[in-house]
């Protein structure tokens, strides 16, 4: 490990690709903390893409304040969206902070963060604490008052301040304590700073060689001829002030966001020279290009309809991962359920299900992932359904490693058994004992079938099966097989002898078709017209039907 007293230009450009490399490394986990329902970019991909404008900065100027500067100026003109806007500030703001120095000691240093958190903060319209503005002053204010000795030492402060600035983001948001997470921008700040730390530790990092991707590809059917302009525009510019329409050293962007607050919100308005850089939410575009044009000719423009959706993707964690998800309010009840398929799982939380934990035949979850879902369900008791034979005994044991709540395991061995004991759920009377037994005497009578494609020849108490064949069975008796799959399903449900049930439950399978399904319900409904009919499209793996006989 290097032991700097000093940072040059070299040096700082270096960190500067660190930070973008480990957030790169993260962005797609920043971009899934995400709370507003209407996409307006991604903040993670934003602040990535704002600071690789930095990082592909040529890194030949030893001067820390000239290079310095050119990062911040690399970094305003990459920057998107109000994350992206807010870290290129930041970074302006340790720029101006180092004006004029060569070399930064640790007292130069923070100075320049005490900078760059002035100019973040005066970059948005209407600061709003519990975001990275948050995370970046405490960080900084408690990393100087420790009264660091080197610029290693005051990283490191800076980091372990900034996670625990980040854990209690919710506490100042609302929106983010009601989902769970923390503010994503101030995770994709310490990603940033954990990259800066091992490059001055002596890691060695290359520039990116990805280019600045393109916007993903839109589904324009979300908004049709019939749609209506509910969210309005994201509306993005750069425009340089021209000395023909303003005298650009007195040119206040107050006139700008004075005016912006009338026509729109999500106003983040900054000034670096002659450049301005605009972002805001309106319904009327139009409006905010004239205005603006009165002061200078743009740059850059980009307006969104903000109704389109945009992909997400999620990167792999690794060491450096940080903790995103919150303690939240305990509820008195939570329930935890195993499901595969998104049609099941849908099934499951429109039931009342709080967390779904992603496992069933073939995927058996480990109790690790069961303390995951307690962690997750934040309740003070907790009622857990396996929905598996073979995972009862995991999910008992993660019950009994559990320390902070009550938690008891439902004996459910299949969907069905799930599905009819959440059925008649009832925790009104707060006795977790009484809920338990409640759920296992719904489960009484309960009889799930299943149908699945053999994989290997067998014989299999006294019937035997081919490979491909498609077999029909109740735990571990095989009630049907056939090479085809709608003969093996109806034998199957023959076999369950319908008419002692009130209702059928068909849960289709992913690979299962509409005609085939629609052939199978018929033929219920024609010869057990006692018994309900319920069609449930899983999307489960394994069972092309789960058969359902309450």
């Amino acid at each position: 490990m290097n032991n700097k007293k000093t940072i040059d230009g070299n040096t700082y450009s270096q960190m500067i690709m660190g930070g973008a490399s480990v957030l790169g490394s993260h962005s797609g986990e920043v971009d899934d903390l995400n709370v507003f329902p209407i996409p307006d970019g991604d903040t993670g991909t934003n602040m990535l893409q704002t600071i690789e404008g930095g990082a592909n900065v040529p890194n030949d100027e030893t001067d820390l304040s000239k290079e310095s500067n050119r990062i911040a100026e690399a970094m305003l003109l990459n920057a998107r969206g109000n994350s992206g806007v807010i870290l290129s500030q930041f970074f302006a703001g340790i720029a101006k902070g180092l004006e004029g120095v060569c070399e930064a000691d640790v007292d130069a240093l923070v100075r320049a963060f005490k900078s760059g958190v002035e100019s973040a903060y005066k970059s948005v319209f209407k600061p709003t604490e519990g975001t990275i503005l948050t995370v970046m002053r405490e960080a900084t204010q408690k990393a100087a008052d420790m009264g660091a000795s080197t610029p290693e030492e005051f990283f490191d402060l800076f980091i372990k301040a900034a996670e625990e600035s980040l854990i209690h983001t919710p506490d100042l948001l609302p929106v983010l304590k009601k989902a769970g997470v923390v503010d994503s921008g101030g995770a994709g700040l310490i990603y940033i700073i954990k990259g800066m730390k091992r490059a001055l530790d002596g890691e060695s990092f290359e520039k990116s060689e990805r280019k600045q991707e393109s916007a993903q590809e839109l589904d324009l059917d979300a908004f049709d001829e019939n749609s209506v302009l509910e969210f309005g525009y994201c509306t993005e510019l750069l425009l340089r002030l021209q000395n023909a329409k303003c005298d650009i050293e007195a040119f206040n962007v107050k006139t700008l966001t004075d005016y912006l607050e009338t026509i729109g919100d999500s106003i983040v308005a900054v000034k670096n020279g002659s450049i301005v850089k605009i972002h805001v939410h309106t319904m009327t575009p139009d409006k905010v290009l004239c205005f603006c044009q009165q002061f200078g000719e743009f740059l850059k423009l980009k307006i969104e309809n903000m109704s389109l959706q945009h992909n997400n993707t999620t990167l792999p964690a690794d060491e450096d991962t940080i903790e995103t998800h919150v303690e939240r309010d305990l509820a008195e009840f939570a329930v935890v359920a195993v499901a595969n398929g998104e049609g099941v799982k849908n099934a499951f939380l429109d039931m009342g299900v709080d967390v779904i934990v992603d496992g069933g035949q073939s995927m058996n979850p480990s109790t690790e992932d069961f303390i995951k879902a307690f962690d997750e369900a934040c309740a003070k008791k907790i009622i857990v359904f396996p929905n598996n034979s073979n995972i009862i005994l995991a999910a008992k044991q993660a019950a009994g490693l559990y320390k902070d709540a009550d938690v008891r395991v439902v004996e459910a061995k299949t969907i069905g058994d799930g599905y009819a004991s959440l059925s008649m759920l009832d925790t009104e009377s707060g006795d977790l004992d009484e809920i338990v037994d409640n759920c296992n005497m719904a489960m009484d009578g309960v009889v799930t079938a299943e149908v699945s494609k053999c994989v290997r020849d067998a014989e299999f108490g006294g019937v035997s099966v081919k490979t491909d064949d498609y077999i029909g069975f109740v735990g571990k008796e095989i009630l049907s097989c056939n090479v085809n799959r709608y003969q093996a399903t109806i034998e199957a449900i023959d076999k369950l002898d319908l008419k002692n049930h009130d209702v059928c439950i068909l849960i289709r399978g992913e690979d299962s078709t509409d005609e085939e399904c629609e052939m199978i319900e018929a033929y219920v409904n024609k010869n057990y017209r006692n018994a309900e009919t319920f069609v449930i499209d899983g999307g489960q793996r394994v069972y092309s039907y789960i058969i359902v006989a309450e």
